[in-house]
């Protein structure tokens, strides 16, 4: 799979993650702070790696930053992407299983490197849900994407 993979800063998770993506067998796609001479804003580097997810060249994403908060807006505003602010693995599951979330938001501060795995196991494990109800609440976020709130 391409994950595209933004950190607004080169802290120890950011640096774990995209080596626990890469002994995954994922293909890694850094921004920000991870690749050299690349824009490590948290706006700028999210918005990047989301775009890619938008645009197909990218299969979903993780964005970083301090709270992971700004990165999961950042990423939220490009159209096609649905970004998930996960502390947990049970809120990763629930991210994938339920919202079909295509790119995970994670917070540079709170998130350790067990932790970071059991999040990782739970992205990767889950599956979207074809329950008819999940599914019609993820297409009416698509049709927000659009500027329409009538299905």
């Amino acid at each position: 799979m391409r994950i595209s993979v933004s950190s607004d800063m080169d802290e120890p998770v950011a640096r774990s993650l995209v080596a626990a993506l890469r002994d995954r067998g994922h293909e890694v796609r850094p921004h920000g702070a991870l690749r050299d001479g690349d824009d490590p804003q948290w706006a700028v580097c999210s918005e990047a790696a989301a775009r890619e997810v938008a645009d197909g060249t990218a299969d979903q994403a993780v964005v970083c930053c301090w709270t992971g908060t700004g990165a999961s807006i950042a990423a939220n505003k490009v159209p096609g992407v649905r970004a998930a602010l996960c502390t947990d693995a049970y809120t990763a599951d629930g991210a994938r299983r339920w919202n079909d979330a295509n790119v995970l938001a994670l917070s540079l501060r709170l998130t350790s490197e067990p932790l970071l795995k059991e999040i990782l196991d739970a992205w990767f494990g889950a599956v979207p849900s074809t329950d008819a109800e999940d599914r019609q609440n993820v297409d009416r976020v698509r049709l927000l994407d659009h500027g329409k709130t009538r299905m």
